[in-house]
């Protein structure tokens, strides 16, 4: 059922996109007449382009169309809607407009070391596990849960049953045992000769 023009006039823009959707073609052109132009300013003050400004007022009222049946009323404004689709569109053919020299662009980082560094790293492992045991037990454990598991002194002297200067001790005998297996192959472990 349509209604008259003049009750349309004064129907809010949310009335006016219902009426739309069940089948009253006056209604829509009420609402294009309210619409379309403020679309049209604020896409051609964005894009400072006329031809582009009516490309993307049109494909908003488009959408805006495609969605009148499914309009959930109270929920949003219709012209706030339509603004944020224009300023989308918008947005959309202003970053298709910038060049991209892809060779410009420099290549995503990953995070993952390289092939190279990947083979020092498991060079160095290697070399770290032999030389820990060869420690005797207690350093061993002592280095790993210091070193290793981050473990502050107080709470590796609760797992293995002894003083805090205890632990001390077996860190510093650990590390320096572990100096003295490792130091001829400084070079070989990528360390230089120092």
């Amino acid at each position: 059922m349509n209604m008259p023009y003049d009750a349309l006039t004064e129907a809010t823009d949310e009335a006016l996109l219902v009426l739309y959707a069940n089948g009253d073609p006056v209604a829509a052109r009420e609402l294009a007449r309210r619409l379309v132009p403020r679309c049209l300013g604020f896409a051609a003050r964005m894009l400072g382009d006329g031809a582009e400004a009516e490309d993307v007022a049109q494909e908003a009222m488009l959408r805006l169309w495609r969605i009148a049946p499914d309009w959930r009323p109270g929920e949003a404004q219709v012209a706030t809607w339509l603004y944020r689709v224009v300023a989308n569109l918008c947005t959309d053919r202003l970053r298709r407009r910038r060049p991209v020299d892809l060779d410009a662009v420099p290549e995503p980082e990953d995070g993952a070391p390289g092939p190279l560094s990947a083979m020092l790293d498991a060079h160095r492992a290697e070399a770290l596990q032999a030389a820990l045991d060869r420690l005797p037990e207690r350093q061993r454990q002592a280095v790993v849960l210091r070193h290793l598991e981050g473990m502050g002194n107080p709470d590796i002297g609760a797992i293995m049953g002894i003083g805090t200067e205890a632990v001390e001790s077996l860190v510093a005998r650990g590390k320096r045992a572990l100096a003295g297996m490792l130091r001829h192959r400084r070079r070989d472990l990528g360390y230089g000769d120092d």
